[in-house]
């Protein structure tokens, strides 16, 4: 029996989940991602097509890719997103999505006979006012809704909260408390620098700020650490008598590039062998001259640096010299 076929770089590690982003356009304006001017609008034919997006998932799929996550922007605003969807689902993989659930209502039987089974929800706050001037929308109440619409339904549900200093991390007990009585996983996510996004050193909430946070409030010794799932990008926890759990996601303070097996995959087709790498592989331009983007992706991983694209340490001349996309426009 042959062994089956591998995306490997370098450093030995296996790329086996591709991040699909399907617009860079999103329903909320959340700072940290968007920029405040917004994104340049861009002819449609920049983009991938719905049957673009199939072709390439497929071919990565021949490669050794198990699991898809759809991201965007906000991928439920896509004009076809149930049909694409329905036909990802066919695909031989792991089929998940992140969203801001506000259309999430609309798709739950979309969702189900996809095959989708866990899904990421970004809500940063769970006060209505916080929430509202952080996403510069007034969608709250139906997110929250939606939320619970989902666990309702089965799904594995992790919401996502970017952690931004004097501006929610007061709000970590809150959502902690949330894993108590609900069967909710919650990711704590650092503040990260992008284009367009204003980041600054003090207004990251690091790792350790993060836990000491939890240990405070609630004690040291009612918190249970978990086993990580292999490549797992965060550290997990549980209250001892919780039934969801939560995570921690320290992309800038402890980062996980040693068990890194990600590939993105822009809306404008464009591979991102790393979140903070300033180089792209441009394979729909290829598979629109109808040549093989097979050895491109190859490449493109076996060029991937070992760490933050090629930055050795996470620091001022790193932040001043790094040539990023905004995070819309990457898709997480």
């Amino acid at each position: 029996m042959s062994n089956p076929i591998q995306i490997l770089d370098k450093f030995g590690r296996v790329h086996d989940y591709l991040r699909i982003s399907l617009t860079e356009r999103c329903n909320l304006r959340c700072f940290y991602c968007m920029p405040e001017e917004g994104v340049k609008l861009r002819d449609k034919a920049n983009f991938m097509t719905s049957e673009e997006i199939i072709d390439i998932a497929k071919m990565f799929v021949d490669l050794g890719i198990k699991k898809i996550r759809i991201t965007g922007g906000e991928p439920l605003i896509k004009k076809d997103i149930k049909n694409l969807l329905l036909q990802l689902g066919q695909l031989p993989v792991e089929l998940v999505m992140t969203t801001n659930a506000v259309l999430a209502d609309k798709f739950i039987d979309t969702f189900k006979a996809a095959g989708i089974k866990s899904i990421n929800v970004s809500l940063d706050s769970l006060e209505e006012d916080k929430f509202n001037t952080i996403s510069k929308r007034k969608y709250f109440t139906k997110i929250k809704s939606n939320i619970d619409l989902l666990i309702e339904e089965g799904f594995n549900v992790k919401v996502n909260a970017v952690i931004i200093k004097d501006l929610n991390e007061h709000e970590i007990p809150a959502f902690i408390e949330w894993t108590k009585h609900k069967k909710v996983s919650v990711q704590f996510i650092e503040f990260m620098p992008f284009d367009g996004n204003k980041w600054e050193w003090d207004k990251k909430v690091s790792f350790k700020e993060i836990l000491t946070i939890v240990n405070d409030h609630f004690g040291e010794e009612n918190i249970v650490k978990i086993t990580d799932k292999p490549n797992s990008t965060s550290r997990n926890y549980q209250l001892s008598k919780g039934v969801g759990t939560f995570g921690i996601i320290s992309s800038v303070t402890n980062p996980f590039c040693d068990t890194c097996n990600r590939i993105r995959l822009t809306a404008d087709g464009k591979i991102k062998n790393c979140l903070f790498s300033e180089s792209e592989t441009d394979v729909l331009m290829t598979l629109r001259k109808k040549k093989d983007i097979k050895a491109l992706i190859i490449e493109s991983i076996s060029n991937k640096k070992k760490a933050r694209g090629g930055y050795p340490e996470f620091n001022d001349d790193f932040v001043k010299g790094m040539k990023n996309r905004s995070m819309t426009t990457i898709g997480g």
